[in-house]
């Protein structure tokens, strides 16, 4: 019989698979989603513009009205150019493919987004992990050590990050990019709950380039990520796309909804709003509040209480995410989800409940 050991890379079984759990019958504050689903009134006409879906044809392989929106919509620079992928994990992967071979590996801060270093493993690629300041902030000077002792390929940094939920310091990052003959991915997943971005910036250094996903805005049903830089880096890049990754429905819905993002805009509004006022009641409660430019709050429990406080809000079925690892900088962390103001104020009777504050 065929041995899978034999076969199945060692670093591939060692990994587990990345864990979704069921939450049905929850509220759910787990994965960073908008909790506005499409309003009413549009789903007539989105579903109309569907009808017009030829579902017997492959997609388009580079829409073009659709890259017109997104350079629109996200503020793309003119003589930048993009890449579209089945999210940003897609051009994660794409990135770490392009450099595989070159014994060089790639580097991020951490605690930061788990797919840079699982998305290395699956590429054969080292991953080195530079740990950020008690703070979260980006430890400078080892962060240009590890660029000047490793080379790396690329540099992932998380802007805001995740699943801390800060910005780094600008004159930090500008560093990083003049340091580096790798290139530097500065990832805005969260970009629409931030005050600051790389993007207008593109062209500044012709190791930049910045990757937005539309998750987060309120879409991640779609499976919809962008990658955008210089056309030279983007060409080559583009050569280890699927073809015919991005698939006819998502196309049609992504266009149907950046023609009406002022919706997803008044939507993202709402969720600033919110999160300034479940971080103040957090924090009312006894709870470390981390600073957050994304649509999700990082807190510290008092000591030894983030599994027992997670367990009673899923017993409570609220599933939020369980951060906490001993020994390191998110020990006793929990992530919560901005939700909708029902969502929220459900969070917090909990925690009253559950912190003994009623």
């Amino acid at each position: 019989m065929t041995d899978i050991a034999s076969l199945i890379r060692p670093e591939v079984r060692a990994l587990t698979a990345y864990p979704v759990p069921d939450a049905t019958g929850f509220i759910k504050l787990d994965a960073m989603e908008n909790p506005w689903n499409w309003p009413e009134a549009h789903r007539d006409a989105w579903l109309e513009r569907l009808r017009t879906a030829e579902l017997n044809r492959y997609p388009e392989p580079r829409p073009a009205r659709l890259q017109a929106l997104l350079r629109e919509v996200m503020g793309v620079p003119e003589g930048m150019d993009l890449l579209l992928g089945n999210g940003s994990d897609e051009l994660i992967q794409i990135l770490a493919l392009a450099v595989l071979g070159q014994g060089r590996p790639l580097l991020s801060p951490e605690p930061g987004f788990v797919m840079y270093r699982m998305i290395a493993t699956f590429c054969g690629l080292q991953h080195v992990g530079v740990p950020l300041k008690p703070d979260f902030s980006l430890d400078l000077p080892a962060m240009l050590e590890a660029i000047a002792e490793h080379r790396p390929a690329i540099v992932f940094l998380a802007y805001p990050n995740n699943p801390t939920g800060n910005l780094f310091d600008v004159a930090d990052i500008e560093q990083i990019l003049d340091s580096t003959e790798g290139l530097v991915v500065v990832d805005e997943a969260y970009h629409a709950f931030s005050s600051r971005s790389f993007m207008p910036r593109l062209g500044e250094w012709d190791n930049l380039l910045v990757l937005r996903t539309v998750s987060k805005m309120g879409l991640a049903g779609i499976r919809l990520g962008m990658l955008a830089g210089p056309p030279a880096w983007i060409a080559e890049l583009d050569k280890l796309r699927m073809p015919y990754n991005i698939n006819t429905l998502t196309r049609i819905t992504a266009e149907y909804a950046l023609e009406h993002h002022e919706v997803l805009d008044e939507q993202t509004k709402s969720i600033r709003e919110e999160r300034t006022i479940l971080a103040a009641a957090l924090a009312a409660l006894g709870l470390e509040v981390f600073p957050s430019e994304a649509n999700f709050l990082l807190v510290r429990t008092p000591k030894g209480q983030a599994a027992a406080l997670f367990e009673g809000l899923r017993q409570r079925r609220i599933l939020i995410k369980n951060l906490h690892a001993p020994d390191t900088l998110l020990e006793d962390c929990l992530r919560i989800t901005v939700g909708r103001p029902d969502e929220n104020a459900a969070v917090i009777a909990a925690l009253e409940e559950l912190l003994g504050k009623r």
